[in-house]
């Protein structure tokens, strides 16, 4: 974690007022603990509102594969030094089909020799995203042989999401859950 203390209190429905705590009380009534990040964005309910639906159809509606959008979500948060993030989808990850393993090989990049080329192509596109906010040619032909045009823009979007939450989660000093490991495993 970047900061040892976060640098917006995270709200609860007892501290929130407003659209703020009507925000909080629906997280609630979802079921499920509601996360650091669901609590510190209710300072802002408008932009939470807006930021939410975008982030939904990146995490949710996206037209990639749920494993292969975590290699790309992962590798950002890796490359953003976003220890909340990284945690956080490191168990999504494996919920998705990535192994402890191989959540833990996204450190090392598109080179290793266990990913696939495909596996390959799409970290190199995040690092080249993070990098120069661009894919390269060869990337982006790569990534062709195997996605639509949907699923490539779809990484573009994935990969520019979780640069922006990371950027904001190292900022505000968003907190890792109890029990919830970040960058390295405990």
């Amino acid at each position: 974690m970047r900061l040892s203390e976060p640098r917006l209190q995270p709200l609860t429905t007892e501290t929130a007022e407003g659209e703020s705590k009507s925000q909080l009380e629906r997280a609630e009534a979802r079921g499920g603990p509601v996360l650091n990040i669901t609590r510190t964005l209710a300072h802002y309910p408008e932009l939470s509102s807006a930021w939410g639906r975008f982030a939904r159809h990146v995490l949710w509606d996206s037209s990639l594969p749920p494993r292969e959008r975590e290699l790309v979500i992962l590798r950002m948060g890796w490359n953003c030094q976003s220890g909340y993030e990284f945690g956080q989808h490191r168990r999504m990850g494996q919920e998705a089909g990535l192994t402890l393993e191989e959540v833990e090989r996204v450190k090392e990049g598109p080179d290793h020799e266990a990913w696939t080329p495909h596996e390959s192509a799409l970290l190199r596109a995040t690092d080249e995203l993070h990098s120069d906010a661009f894919i390269s040619d060869a990337t982006w032909v790569q990534l062709a042989e195997s996605y639509d045009t949907h699923q490539l823009m779809d990484v573009v979007f994935a990969a520019g999401q979780y640069n922006l939450v990371s950027m904001a989660l190292n900022t505000l000093g968003v907190q890792l859950e109890p029990g919830t490991p970040g960058l390295e495993l405990d």
